[in-house]
């Protein structure tokens, strides 16, 4: 819920406050990668194309970021993993785009990386039976097989129901790659990597 707040908040605040403006000084583009701004790579992910753009994503997050989260644990250390889960597949969605298209002018915006990146680890999740399944599970594989081939076929039609403009297909192939292969390490991070709290002997609280 947070997540979704993050998502529509910044939606917001890029309508009322940031205006026109917010796609120049935060989006992403590989151009703008090759010239040093690094950053983009995780601004671009609260910057929508529009109101359809940013719910269906809060709504993505919503459906698919609830498993993931469990999974890590609803305490403070389980959701900042969760949180550097969601950054971190989305700048490597984006940061596989711009390697695909080198030095190109076209502005990526959208969170749409990061949550096929959360769908990557609900794959995981869903076909263990609320763990994660091995990488290479039958299930898993066909998943994977079914979300690729639905953006490969969204490549081949040059566009997706309800969005304008053109879908960064090859960020959401990447940013769910990324998901399958981050998740392990992160409920990893999440459970037996989480900080120990010391325990005072009697006696000596305080």
């Amino acid at each position: 819920m947070v997540l979704v707040g993050a998502i529509l908040g910044a939606f917001v605040l890029q309508v009322f406050v940031l205006g026109e403006g917010a796609y120049a000084r935060f989006g992403f583009s590989p151009a703008g990668l090759e010239a040093g701004g690094w950053p983009g790579l995780l601004t671009a992910l609260f910057i929508h194309g529009g109101m359809v753009h940013a719910a269906m994503n809060a709504a993505g997050a919503l459906a698919f970021g609830s498993p993931v989260a469990r999974l890590f644990g609803l305490r403070i250390w389980g959701g900042l993993i969760f949180f550097l889960f969601y950054l971190a597949c989305g700048g490597l969605a984006n940061l596989a785009f711009a390697r695909l298209h080198p030095g190109e002018e076209i502005l990526l915006v959208g969170a749409s990386g990061a949550v096929f990146g959360l769908i990557g680890a609900a794959t995981r999740i869903l076909a263990g039976g609320g763990r994660l399944a091995p990488l290479f599970d039958g299930r898993v594989l066909f998943m994977s097989a079914i979300w690729i081939g639905l953006n490969l076929l969204i490549a081949a039609l040059g566009f997706a129901p309800g969005l304008e403009g053109e879908v960064a297909w090859e960020a959401h192939i990447a940013g769910f790659l990324a998901g399958l292969l981050l998740a392990g390490p992160a409920a990893w991070l999440a459970t037996k990597g989480a900080p120990q709290t010391l325990e005072m002997p009697p006696g000596h609280e305080g």
